[in-house]
């Protein structure tokens, strides 16, 4: 069992009551656990009632709501919090420690279910979703105004038992060291010019947070990133092809690689000295092949290390592709995507992988990139795990 530091948000419905059932299994499973409640809240359950089950007084501490946690929990999640969580407001401690949370968030939403149905609150949890928070329910059933429909808390001992999952997840890579590599490697023509490619990193900035939310020591070697890094890890800056291969052999020994970037396959065999001025002549550049990073660490890999690369393909030959590259660059595991598809892949906000191993293949189904990257880091969790016999599952 984890035993972990935990925030918990009680918002101001009914189903307040249901978060001291919450509080006392948490307690019960021997977690820390800091009760958070907004003035609507404490309309339907005291304060003094969630301190006493937590077997803690009210903090001498300033800003206890501000301290790292391991997990927030949010139960119940009325419309107006979701709302505030949506948007960024800070007008309650359960606002701003969930602006300052860092890590898993899991809410549950009670409410009325036309207002759950509304096209505003539907907006608010994509939102929520797509930075990754996690929902449990709501549930079908009667609701306290006397309709029935969707809107109902989850069970207390449901959002327990997820809360163990995520805590789990959490500290699945603690004591690892995961090396990711992130966005279009640019090879220059002259000063100016480059030749390169449409990655902007997101998938692989995804897969750094997402070690880094679990415990691992990450380096991120970034290729010309479009978007910003995650905080807390090291980035190493690799513009070129022959810079990702040099900090790539320096940290091969990583216990877990994740080459998500875009390589480039060639480079001008000749760079310009400086910019080549515009003329009516024609410009003939000569390509040579660059040196293949995902190949050469698969060839020299000694210890129980794993390797994933990725195979962005167009159209229906990418998956032969794909599948030749497995086992051609002595890989455990390739994500493959299809960016002839303009909803996933290069700078989209989504993804959709076909995961391709020796043991077989498994799709990953159209997902924010976030969640896919969670799901890519189960996978090679369960693969180290399986190597070296350390607790890196869930």
């Amino acid at each position: 069992m984890h035993v972990a530091r935990i925030l918990l948000g009680v918002t101001g419905g009914i189903a307040a009551y249901k978060a001291c059932e919450l509080l006392r299994l948490l307690v019960r499973a021997g977690h820390d656990v800091i009760p958070l409640l907004t003035p609507g809240a404490e309309r339907f359950v005291r304060a003094a009632t969630f301190h006493a089950l937590a077997r803690r007084g009210p903090s001498d501490e300033p800003y206890p709501h501000l301290q790292r946690a391991d997990l927030l929990v949010v139960a119940p999640l009325t419309a107006n919090t979701l709302a505030k969580l949506a948007h960024g407001l800070a007008d309650t401690a359960l606002a701003e420690a969930a602006l300052a949370h860092a890590g898993p968030t899991l809410v549950a939403p009670a409410m009325n279910s036309r207002m759950w149905d509304h096209a505003a609150t539907q907006a608010n949890v994509s939102l929520l979703r797509e930075r990754g928070v996690e929902l449990i329910g709501p549930e079908a059933g009667e609701l306290a105004e006397g309709e029935s429909g969707v809107g109902r808390m989850a069970e207390p001992d449901a959002i327990a038992r997820r809360c163990e999952e995520l805590l789990r997840v959490g500290a699945s890579l603690q004591g690892s060291s995961v090396l990711v590599t992130a966005g279009g490697t640019r090879e220059p023509l002259d000063s100016v010019r480059f030749l390169g490619n449409r990655s902007s990193g997101r998938m692989g900035v995804e897969l750094a947070a997402e070690a880094h939310r679990r415990g691992a020591d990450v380096t991120l070697l970034a290729a010309n990133l479009e978007v910003e890094p995650p905080a807390g890890i090291a980035v190493i800056e690799t513009p070129t092809a022959a810079d990702m291969m040099r900090e790539a052999l320096a940290r091969a020994g990583a216990d877990i690689v994740l080459m998500a970037a875009a390589v480039a396959d060639y480079r001008p065999a000749a760079r310009g000295a400086g910019k080549r001025a515009k003329s009516g002549e024609r410009w003939d550049v000569e390509l040579e092949p660059t040196d293949d990073v995902l190949a050469t660490l698969g060839a020299g890999r000694t210890n129980g290390q794993v390797l994933v690369g990725f195979a962005a393909e167009h159209g229906e030959d990418g998956l032969a592709r794909a599948r030749e590259k497995l086992a051609g660059k002595r890989v455990d595991l390739i994500a493959y995507n299809d960016i002839s598809r303009g909803d996933i892949g290069f700078g989209a906000r989504e993804n959709e992988v076909l995961l391709v191993s020796p043991d077989g293949e498994r799709r990953l189904d159209k997902a924010p990139k976030r969640v896919i990257a969670a799901e890519i880091l189960d996978e090679a969790a369960r693969l180290l795990e399986r190597r070296d016999g350390r607790a890196h599952s869930r």
